[in-house]
């Protein structure tokens, strides 16, 4: 029997899977299989058959349907636990599915229920990293941290969710399968921070780029929508999405919108939805192709530079202007 773990490389798959590690003696042996934030079609590359076990975290089911499917009907068992958007989920008794869409819970915190708040900590890193701010600070009150402690989980989070953006692997600081690997043997989260100089590696990096991001002006601004465009560089494909959270985090009755241009044409967008309202983001991008994600933040791989003023309607329609 082999097991695969199947995760999105931002900070709520992450820490998803290191909850997990921390309590079933298993998984120190998976074979892992991720890549950047936005390539979730990792199914397919799961070549289990009969007997194996896969776990397949913070990836749509909707996007992984027909890899899922050929995975059952080869007699692998699967647990998927995802937050996004999965359209008919199948029944299957080889099938264990933990999906729950509201909008402000993500998968790290699926998992903490599943486990009954053993690895919370990690939970609510991975909460943070999702731009659930007010959802991690209520999961961390059990916890009796410090308000600096609470500061340094939330940095983390941010952190981890910033190494996953990038159009390929290349992009990011770190492949998120080695990041995993440095995080796997540290059940305290804050003594990551303390001990691991990948740490100091993403906070530097995240300083440098989010100083170019934040001398950009907006496309379009009001008191409900913002839309930044950003150029083809790695530095803005690093950073457009936690760029997008933290505009959001300030103006939490705005929608934004961070559009980051392709090398070979086009836009790579990130939606979130007003933080008052977190609604709608998911069913916005899935008017165009390659775009998916959850109610409150979503996303398009690849928007045609065609498709760009339609966008621009379609979301100052979505969310009222």
């Amino acid at each position: 029997m082999t097991r695969y773990d199947v995760f999105n490389g931002d900070a709520d798959g992450l820490c998803a899977l290191q909850q997990l590690h921390l309590t079933e003696p298993d998984a120190e042996q998976a074979v892992l299989i991720t890549g950047t934030k936005r390539d979730i079609a990792l199914l397919q590359q799961v070549p289990a058959g009969a007997g194996d076990q896969v776990t397949v975290l913070d990836v749509s089911l909707d996007k992984n349907r027909s890899a899922l499917l050929e995975l059952l009907e080869r007699g692998a068992t699967l647990r998927y636990i995802d937050h996004h958007y999965p359209g008919e989920i199948p029944v299957h008794p080889n099938l264990q599915a933990h999906i729950d869409t509201t909008a402000d819970r993500g998968t790290s915190l699926l998992v903490d229920d599943l486990l009954a708040g053993r690895q919370r900590a990690w939970a609510v890193v991975g909460t943070f990293g999702d731009n659930f701010d007010a959802a991690a600070m209520r999961a961390a009150e059990p916890l009796g941290l410090q308000q600096d402690q609470l500061e340094r989980l939330r940095e983390l989070g941010i952190l981890l969710n910033y190494n996953g953006y990038g159009a390929t692997v290349a992009d990011l600081h770190f492949p998120p399968d080695a990041l995993f690997k440095r995080l796997r043997p540290y059940a305290d989260p804050l003594e990551f921070v303390r001990c691991d100089q990948a740490f100091e590696a993403l906070r530097n990096g995240y300083a440098e780029d989010m100083a170019a991001a934040r001398a950009l002006s907006p496309e379009h601004q009001s008191a409900t929508h913002l839309l930044m465009l950003l150029p083809a560089a790695a530095w803005a494909r690093r950073v457009g999405g936690v760029y997008a959270n933290e505009l959001a985090q300030q103006a939490p009755a705005r929608a934004h919108a961070m559009l980051t241009r392709l090398e070979q044409g086009g836009f790579v967008v990130s939606v979130r939805a007003p933080i008052n309202r977190p609604d709608g983001a998911d069913a916005l991008c899935r008017q165009f192709d390659t775009g998916g994600g959850r109610k409150a933040a979503a996303g398009i791989n690849q928007l045609a530079d065609s498709d760009y003023p339609r966008f621009v309607a379609a979301f100052l329609a979505a969310f009222g202007d």
